[in-house]
């Protein structure tokens, strides 16, 4: 794998598409990124997947992955050097549903309350509903020793991460005054890890014809 010879549609601030980086990242799959602006997103990728949601993955042989944790998982197959995989799978199934699932409503309402204007779930319930499942975050980080399901970071971990962030930086004050120390360390171990921080490199618009950086790929 010497070569790109995958390309990925994504878009920097998704959490979806984040977590399909670090895991492309991680296992050093070489990837072209296409980054797309969602209100203008390229025919290519639309043909490729009509969806038009990020991630989209097509890989070398003309394979299209456009969910995000088959993307992980594509990736991972390909290689896991941290053993991601090998972590519980029946807890890391159960968590990620979970994200996936209620915190995922709770995060969508509460950080934009005006896409669901005749909801009943209003903002601070919404925010009251993500808090309780972040407590359990808490709980779990704390006693797994530093992670949500083992010591080490896992699939789960990067994951939920993205979501987590999105949640805690809507109202960064909020979330840095509540009582959840464990979930706090882990969040920010997570935002200044070198796996992160190199996912988040930025990049112009890509059209037909422009440059296609390499993804970065995890020291």
């Amino acid at each position: 794998m010497s070569a790109a010879t995958h390309t990925l549609y994504t878009f920097r601030r998704c959490p979806y598409a984040m977590r399909a980086r670090m895991a492309l990242s991680s296992a050093g799959v070489p990837v072209r990124v296409r980054e797309v602006v969602l209100r203008d997103k390229p025919e290519a990728m639309l043909a490729a997947s009509p969806k038009g949601t990020v991630p989209v993955l097509v890989a070398g042989n003309g394979d299209v992955v456009d969910e995000s944790l088959d993307v992980m998982r594509w990736a991972l197959a390909q290689a896991d050097p941290e053993g991601w995989l090998s972590a519980d799978a029946g807890t890391t199934d159960a968590l990620i549903a979970r994200n996936d699932g209620p915190f995922k409503r709770a995060l969508d309402r509460y950080k934009y309350p005006d896409r669901h204007p005749d909801e009943a779930l209003v903002p601070g319930a919404a925010r009251a509903e993500g808090r309780a499942i972040l407590a359990d975050l808490d709980d779990r980080i704390r006693a797994q020793g530093g992670q949500l399901v083992r010591s080490t970071r896992s699939l789960a971990d990067i994951a939920i991460f993205p979501f987590v962030r999105q949640f805690a930086h809507t109202d960064l004050d909020w979330f840095l005054a509540q009582d959840l120390p464990a979930l706090q360390t882990w969040l920010d171990g997570h935002k200044q890890s070198a796996l992160f921080t190199g996912i988040m490199a930025k990049y112009p618009q890509w059209a037909p014809g422009a440059d296609e950086p390499l993804l970065p790929v995890a020291a």
